[in-house]
């Protein structure tokens, strides 16, 4: 199959049931990498997702200095870290339009001795970072902003932290206080992280249960603030990477459009990922879930597909694969409690109002939440406005809905470079 600057999807005539798989989780690579760039020692990662973000990741850890083998066949790289120590006491590196190595990064190299340039892509430069580089700056680390303040680009180093605790605020983003967490072995023992907002906590426990796998524990104390339990190190070691729960829903939505059994390989409702609540919505819907050793399996409706109300401020990934799937239920459908995700790639709650008007769908938007009614979508050509989530979720109504065109399909290369390959794969 050729991607060019459009990809219609092919409705499917008679759909048939669905057994997929899906690359590694591109919240857990990104963690992986960063933790074992800092451990003592050479770690093997099997499972990576191999994407542009991964890849940005990847290359900035190259270009530190961290000697770094990666094996594309066989999913694995390789990594020796220094134990908190960066090769390089002056690098420049570039994260692309990939949050999590921008904000990791970020925190990595304000926490360390040298000076580091960063730079980033146009998209990049427009997300929110300002909440991270005040705490950093807070925390001693020294920041020259070259265009805009506290945004990319910039040199970043520390030699001395000068606090024994800061607040970060993450109703913007969670990837501050992971950052932080992650790169806290940097800090005295006793150093406290409090934390003001709530937005995506299931990605700070994401955070936490791999730092402790990695053998660094995190406790939080009865004020609530984030320590290290102990003065110790990452230890090096085999790591086995989930498949992206992310990437999984997209198929488990097909479920109730096509009224097929999904199963994606691999994928356990007691994983690491956050996203894996996004099931329970398909349950609450009128789906079926059932464990299976192979993967977990989803069975659609008997009945109708039901609407309702859904918080999905813990996952909220998952806002635009609802919100595609939402017109084809039998009653309005309200996403709450998402505000934040307005300062993602794009202003993603825009961007399903916009796009299932084109449909001819009433949507209607708050300033958290997104309100969409029962419909009967019409071919459009959907705006992706450069967002990967976008392509894939509304890539779906495609499935069962004549002339759904994608504009700039190449864009799900941030996180699922080969989306469109593994749709036509299983479901035609």
């Amino acid at each position: 199959m050729s991607i060019s600057d459009i990809y219609e999807v092919k409705r499917i005539e008679k759909p048939h049931d669905i057994v997929t798989s899906v690359p590694g989780s591109k919240s857990i690579t990104n963690r992986a990498l960063l933790i074992a760039a800092l451990a003592e020692g050479t770690s093997v990662l099997h499972g990576v997702l191999f994407s542009d973000d991964s890849r940005y990741f990847m290359q900035a850890l190259d270009d530190l200095g961290f000697p770094i083998h990666i094996d594309l066949d066989n999913e694995t790289v390789t990594i020796e870290g220094f134990g908190g120590e960066i090769p390089r006491e002056e690098a420049e590196i570039y994260v692309g339009s990939a949050g999590t190595a921008a904000r990791f990064l970020t925190a990595l190299l304000g926490l360390s001795k040298g000076r580091y340039r960063i730079t980033a892509s146009e998209q990049m430069k427009k997300r929110p970072m300002k909440e991270l580089l005040v705490a950093l700056e807070e925390m001693g680390s020294e920041i020259i902003y070259e265009e805009e303040e506290y945004c990319f680009p910039f040199t970043i180093g520390n030699f001395e932290c000068k606090k024994s605790k800061v607040t970060i605020d993450v109703e913007k983003s969670s990837q501050f206080l992971s950052a932080l967490l992650i790169s806290s072995v940097l800090l005295p023992q006793n150093f406290m992280i409090k934390m003001t907002g709530n937005h995506g906590m299931a990605y700070v426990n994401m955070t936490m249960r791999m730092m402790t796998q990695f053998g660094v524990g995190v406790e939080r104390t009865i004020t609530g603030a984030y320590r290290r339990k102990h003065d110790n190190t990452y230890e090096a070691r085999e790591y086995v990477i989930e498949p992206d729960v992310s990437a999984a829903c997209y198929f488990y939505a097909l479920s109730p459009l096509l009224r097929v059994k999904v199963q994606v390989k691999n994928v356990r409702m007691d994983c690491l990922q956050g996203d894996v609540k996004f099931l329970k919505v398909l349950v609450r819907m009128g789906c079926k879930v059932e464990n299976d050793e192979d993967g977990v399996v989803m069975f659609p409706p008997k009945d109708k597909f039901l609407g309702g109300s859904f918080d999905l401020s813990s996952f909220s990934d998952q806002t635009l694969t609802l919100a595609a799937i939402a017109p084809f239920a039998s009653s309005k459908v309200c996403i709450m409690n998402v505000g934040h995700i307005r300062y993602q790639e794009c202003d993603r709650i825009q961007a399903i109002v916009k796009n299932l008007s084109k449909m001819g769908v009433a949507a209607i938007e708050q300033k958290d939440n997104v309100f969409i009614l029962p419909g009967k979508p019409q071919g459009c050509v959907v705006e992706t406005f450069e967002d990967h989530r976008v392509a894939m979720a509304f890539s779906l109504v495609g499935t069962v809905v004549d002339g759904i065109q994608i504009e700039n399909p190449s864009c799900t290369k941030k996180t699922f470079e080969n989306y469109f390959e593994v749709l036509e794969e299983s479901v035609y």
